[in-house]
């Protein structure tokens, strides 16, 4: 069993979901709508000096949905490369 989270900028969530659903992967997930942070990307705060927001999405999968889910999300981030799109894969 495998962990993926997958953290990026509220702007590509859909773009995110759509690319999952497309695969036919990540059909059962946590989403947590609104993260904080600051990264390599800055800060996303919500704030009016840093007014991004980031969400966050886990996947609990086996290896060979993970794959599938760590392709889909690089595609993504082909066309974002700017957006902190980051996937960690656990266990």
């Amino acid at each position: 069993m495998k962990r993926v989270e997958i953290i990026a900028n509220k702007s590509v969530e859909e773009d995110i979901m759509e690319a999952l659903a497309a695969s036919g992967v990540a059909k059962h997930y946590t989403l947590i709508p609104v993260v904080h942070g600051s990264g390599r990307q800055g800060r996303r705060t919500g704030e009016t000096v840093w007014p991004e927001e980031n969400f966050d999405l886990v996947v609990y999968c086996e290896e060979e949905e993970e794959r599938t889910i760590v392709g889909a999300v690089a595609k993504v981030k082909e066309h974002f490369p700017h957006e902190g799109i980051k996937l960690v894969s656990i266990g």
